[in-house]
């Protein structure tokens, strides 16, 4: 099923669809998607990061959750499947696919689910509407980055802390001197990297097209993301989509903090859900990054500016102590069903009459021609 969840979209399987081996999974979801090709023109993904992900979903079989969840971001020009993050928007379509697929049986008026984040261990809770018991997809709740309206799909998060680094900070320290460029490094649901925009000669303010052909700074936001993964317990980043890098500057459109985000050097056209809640939580720091541009409402709700508008998200933290706690984190997003059928995923690499095969994975003689899934 092919889904928009939040400001993402991706293609949703059933675990139960795909091979049990990881190798095999991946490389079957590489020549669904159409990967590596800048275009995905023989695939379906979308050409760009943030419409090259898939959801993984099976009934939760341990008690405490109804759903498992597992997110693969699918390399666009590179064949590469990373499940070293979670992804905050494909999780708003979790619940409904599940409905969908009868993993789950819908509330009469709306359902309330917990679901396992398989890549970081943590649990979300989704609520959506299903009036009769089934999925309700058309709502008056708007999201930017989104064309239109649609049904609300309000998602809480427990344990979000340190989700892939172990500690809120992972450093230990609210700010880390990274390239000469003071940020701050935190990981609550999403491992993020905090620098001020202007520190990298940039306002903040750039459009997406702006910073995605500026050369230069996607390079410097390269070498600190590779520095700040070392520091953060990631080791070797280089290849990997984590940690993101959140720039930040002042805010100007009545939110509380500006905010051009790079997953992981491309420039991302909104902000992710966790990633917004980390960054809102390096915001919430005494002596962070964030909180030196930020206008902080008195309430949890902090309204993120981000190239295409709004994203509103809640968190709270007890700063008493040391290092602070992580207490809760909530968003609203919204989903929708895009299509639902059969995916004829690329076949294997056959090497052509006259050749011999090349030695590796793409020479395997296996002929795909009918698969699909």
């Amino acid at each position: 099923m092919l889904m928009r969840g939040g400001t993402s979209k991706g293609a949703y399987f059933l675990a139960d669809d795909l091979p049990g081996d990881p190798e095999e999974r991946d490389d079957l979801l590489l020549r669904i998607l159409g990967s590596p090709d800048p275009r995905q023109i023989d695939g379906i993904g979308g050409a760009h990061s943030l419409t090259s992900k898939v959801a993984v979903v099976s009934a939760g079989p341990e008690p405490g959750a109804d759903l498992d969840y597992l997110f693969l971001q699918v390399g666009v020009d590179e064949p590469i499947v990373s499940g070293r993050q979670n992804c905050g928007n494909l999780l708003a379509g979790v619940g409904p696919f599940a409905v969908e697929r009868g993993l789950v049986r819908a509330g009469r008026d709306d359902t309330e689910l917990r679901i396992r984040l398989l890549n970081t261990g943590g649990i979300a809770t989704a609520r959506f509407p299903t009036p009769g018991r089934r999925v309700y997809y058309r709502g008056g709740t708007a999201i930017s980055g989104v064309p239109g309206t649609a049904a609300a799909v309000v998602l809480g998060f427990e344990n979000t802390a340190g989700s892939s680094t172990g500690r809120l900070l992972p450093t230990g320290r609210e700010v880390d001197v990274i390239d000469g460029v003071e940020v701050t490094c935190v990981d609550n649901g999403m491992p993020v990297v905090v620098a001020a925009a202007e520190d990298f000669g940039i306002t903040g303010y750039e459009s997406y097209e702006t910073l995605a052909a500026d050369e230069e700074l996607r390079e410097r936001v390269q070498s600190l993301r590779i520095e700040a993964g070392k520091l953060m317990g990631l080791g070797d980043v280089a290849e990997d989509a984590v940690p993101k890098t959140t720039l930040v500057a002042p805010p100007r459109d009545g939110g509380a903090l500006c905010t051009r985000t790079f997953i992981p050097v491309r420039p991302h056209t909104a902000i992710g859900v966790l990633g917004a809640i980390s960054v809102v939580t390096a915001a919430l720091l005494e002596h962070g990054v964030a909180g030196r541009h930020a206008r902080l409402p008195e309430g949890p709700r902090v309204d993120v500016e981000h190239p295409t508008g709004h994203l509103q998200v809640e968190v709270e933290l007890d700063l008493s102590t040391s290092p602070p706690t992580a207490l809760r984190a909530a968003n609203v997003r919204t989903a929708r069903k895009l299509f639902d059928g059969t995916v004829f995923p690329r076949p294997r690499a056959v090497p052509a009459p006259g050749h011999s095969p090349r030695p590796g994975p793409s020479s395997s003689t296996r002929v795909d021609g009918g698969s699909h899934l």
